[in-house]
């Protein structure tokens, strides 16, 4: 019988394989948990909802330009690296 290849059923437990963009899986991560520990904050600092809706848009907002920059970032590193294998010294 042919042996399950699911990471979750691996003895040693649930693993990530090694890639690039682990460290933005990492930072959204961390910019979804601030944002929810931020959403009842913004109830108690901010009265008006329209303020409240404008923080946290602008939370998004700042949140998904530094994914895209990360990601950019990291995407043209390794397109750097590739091309330096390719044309080699």
């Amino acid at each position: 019988m042919e042996e399950c290849k699911s990471l979750a059923r691996r003895s040693g437990g649930f693993t990530v394989g090694a890639s690039p963009l682990n460290g933005v899986k990492l930072e959204v991560g961390i910019i979804l948990l601030v944002g929810l520990l931020l959403l009842p904050v913004v109830g108690r600092v901010l009265p008006s909802l329209t303020g409240q809706f404008l923080l946290l848009a602008g939370y998004g907002v700042a949140g998904m330009l530094w994914i895209i920059h990360r990601t950019r970032r990291v995407l043209r590193q390794v397109g750097q690296q590739q091309d330096d294998e390719r044309h080699g010294p």
